[in-house]
């Protein structure tokens, strides 16, 4: 049987990342992957991890399962992290959260649970979108169809085209919205427009499905959660799917929540039921490690404080780098205008630099982007290497 397969495809960012790292250049830089870097280019552990982790381990008496939902704690850190502690929603017990293996874990889960529920219902995602959300819906035999985002000539949200098309969806379908940071654009909707989406999601009977991986790396912990409060306070049913990736650094981890709010307590309740069942038969039950950080942190007021000063750090670096990265391609004589890059937020952006020119900076610059949109991570970038970057690209964009 298996002598018959041929080699399936690289995934187009992994892929990348294995290519980087055979890449000999002592001056190669990686804008592929979606790590973030500090200052010296490194991943670093949160110092509210490491304290949280010390707290685990000094108390920790069992490495027993959890329920297969996981800790009702968690689930309520969850719930005020992503809906706001003083929501009426959580009030009326309208809301319940499974914990996942990270944010794709919730993708997944939620794609079953819809492939149960509603298995006529087709999803609605952005083009352009995180290349792996096609492949997690359709996998879980779900049909997918895509709605126009981003304007590319004017590297920009197209909202008037995304608002006209949301409009046409047949009611009761499914709309994937990316919560902030928009990945792979980094265009996100403003509060105004959210309101305006959430007006179209109720009256066309939608069923919003917001994918939020990246809370507090755009513009801050609660501005970042505009839109899902907009959306959770308009629509009477939504899926939220969590990543704790990012945010708390916690990658390998693999820390992520599926949050469904109801119309009612009871609504809710048989939700769940169903949601423990394609738990149940994917990965039968979540792990302990990583959730037992997060919530520690988010019950300790101290460790929580520390925290949000760290992400408010990583919120502020990523915003220094977009600006280090307009000035340094000007001093550079770029002739095209990057300043959308500043107006954009969290780690990914569009650069619309085109295939060939992407190729270029990889094969001759060791410069490591994704083709397509030639989006790059501003995570990935320092004060050390956007002078490198921005040569590069003066080199392909301005030829001689």
């Amino acid at each position: 049987m298996f002598t018959q397969l041929e080699m399936a495809p690289a995934d187009p960012i992994l892929g990348l990342e294995e290519a980087f790292k055979k890449d000999p250049n002592p001056r190669k830089v990686n804008l592929g992957v979606g790590v973030y870097k500090d200052e010296s280019g490194s991943t670093p552990i949160f110092e509210a991890v490491k304290k949280a982790e010390q707290i685990i381990l000094a108390q920790e008496k069992t490495k027993n399962y959890l329920p297969i939902n996981g800790s009702p704690e968690y689930a309520k850190a969850v719930q005020n992290l992503v809906l706001g502690a003083d929501t009426p929603i959580l009030s009326a017990g309208r809301a319940t959260t499974v914990h996942t293996p990270g944010g794709t874990g919730g993708l997944r889960v939620a794609a079953d649970f819809l492939k149960k529920v509603k298995p006529d219902a087709k999803v609605w995602i952005s083009s352009p979108t995180w290349p792996n959300h096609p492949n997690i819906f359709r996998t879980a035999g779900l049909a997918v169809e895509t709605y126009p985002y981003y304007d590319s000539a004017a590297n920009r949200l197209g909202f008037e085209t995304m608002l006209n098309a949301i409009q046409q969806i047949p009611n009761g379908d499914v709309l994937l919205l990316h919560g902030s940071c928009h990945n792979p654009t980094g265009s996100d909707p403003t509060p105004a427009q959210w309101a305006q989406i959430a007006e179209v999601v109720t009256a066309r009977k939608l069923l919003p499905l917001i994918d939020f991986a990246y809370q507090g790396l755009g513009e801050g912990l609660r501005q970042d959660a505009a839109g899902v409060e907009i959306l959770a306070a308009a629509a009477p049913e939504l899926l939220i799917a969590s990543s704790f990736s990012k945010n708390f650094g916690l990658y390998n981890e693999r820390v992520g929540a599926l949050t469904l709010v109801a119309e009612n307590t009871t609504a809710a309740s048989a939700a769940l039921s169903h949601l423990k069942i394609c738990v149940r038969v994917n990965y039968s039950n979540p792990p302990a490690h990583g959730a037992n950080i997060v919530t520690t942190i988010l019950q300790t007021p101290e460790l929580q404080a520390d925290w949000q000063a760290e992400v408010a750090t990583m919120c502020q670096r990523i915003q220094q780098m977009r600006r280090l990265f307009v000035q340094g391609l000007a001093a550079e004589g770029v002739q095209r205008d990057f300043s959308f890059i500043e107006s954009q937020h969290g780690m990914f952006s569009y650069t619309g630099l085109n295939k060939e020119q992407v190729k270029t900076l990889r094969e001759q610059y060791s410069i490591y982007m994704v083709e397509t949109g030639g989006r790059i991570n501003v995570a990935g970038m320092t004060p050390a290497n956007i002078p490198v970057i921005s040569k590069a690209i003066a080199a392909v964009c301005n030829p001689a």
